[in-house]
């Protein structure tokens, strides 16, 4: 029996849409155009203009739930407030699998319009460190379990070339990004026992 009481993954990538100058169009899905991450790759290397334009506002979710800390175990005879202390780390993903620096290349160039966009910066990495107490009955496991605020951010690239790249001097590009919400009110932590097995009710000092 369980009791439980209250207290992330990038879209799919989607094909790079590809326009030279008006009126022809060109997409990446057609054979002999290049894939959105080769694009990427060249942003800031070999484009005049790289620059990432959002959606729409950044789509908040929760993350799928995970155990954080370790068990713990009351082989006492009465009822204890144990302390589960636990530290969970939560990192930025993106539709194109790239390490997203926001230090140079297209990962600068997303972190800069986002900070402008939202006025406030891109996280790529948050840990958040707790202590919790788990009410446990005598001959009871408990655990802690955290599901972490994220946020999810659509929208498309713009590379300008001096030079035509597959045929084209202008390419745009879809991008999603997913990363935490430091801090977020809206972090879900839940409190969680069982009753112990034989196994571990014999291994009690």
């Amino acid at each position: 029996m369980r009791r439980t009481s209250s207290v992330l993954c990038a879209a799919a990538v989607a094909v790079a849409g590809a326009v030279a100058a008006p009126p022809t169009a060109a997409h990446a899905d057609h054979q002999g155009s290049p894939s959105v991450r080769e694009l990427l790759e060249l942003c800031g290397v070999e484009t005049d203009v790289c620059e990432f334009h959002p959606s729409g506002e950044p789509e908040l979710f929760a993350a799928p739930g995970r155990v954080v800390g370790s068990e713990v175990f009351n082989c006492t005879s009465g009822r204890q407030d144990m302390a589960v202390i636990w530290s969970d780390t939560t990192s930025q993903s993106n539709s194109v699998g790239l390490t997203l620096t926001t230090e140079a290349g297209f990962g600068e160039v997303f972190s800069v319009s986002y900070e402008q966009s939202f006025e406030h910066t891109w996280t790529t990495s948050h840990t958040e460190t707790q202590t919790t107490y788990v009410n446990t009955a005598p001959g009871e496991v408990g655990w802690v379990e955290r599901q972490p605020r994220m946020q999810r951010v659509h929208g498309t690239y713009e590379l300008h070339f001096p030079d035509r790249e597959w045929g084209h001097y202008v390419w745009y590009a879809p991008f999603t990004a997913e990363g935490p919400v430091p801090d977020s009110p809206d972090d879900v932590v839940t409190q969680n026992v069982r009753p112990m097995t034989d196994a571990e009710r014999a291994a009690c000092p």
